[in-house]
């Protein structure tokens, strides 16, 4: 493959990834309103029927890594957060979690009462 052939496979891939980009958000609102449209009658779940929002789990060092996903109605979305034991919100997220030792993986509760989900 030449030099003119590898160039022009990038510059069609970084035009593609910017097409992309451009397109993902209005893709995205359009699936989320047709999910939701199809599910008008459906209630939001109140916080203290959740029993969990994820997965907690403690390393050896003592980072806690938090597993989280989003619930219905929004879109599905999951996110790693990780706290080391030098991190200011790391009691908070400890006592939350209702303790936690390394090695050990327990579900997360919702963060009731902290937004203004029902």
């Amino acid at each position: 493959m030449s030099l003119r052939q590898i160039l022009f496979a990038a510059f069609v891939v970084a035009l593609a990834v910017a097409l992309i980009d451009a397109l993902a958000p209005s893709l995205a609102a359009g699936f989320a309103s047709a999910a939701l449209a199809a599910d008008r009658n459906s209630q939001p779940i109140p916080c203290e029927d959740i029993d969990s929002v994820g997965r907690a789990k403690m390393s050896d060092d003592g980072t806690i890594t938090l597993q989280l996903r989003s619930l219905w109605p929004d879109p599905v979305a999951e996110s790693e957060l990780v706290f080391a034991p030098d991190d200011p919100q790391y009691e908070e997220i400890k006592h939350h979690l209702g303790g936690i030792k390394p090695g050990e993986s327990k579900p997360v509760p919702p963060f009731c009462g902290l937004n203004s989900e029902p």
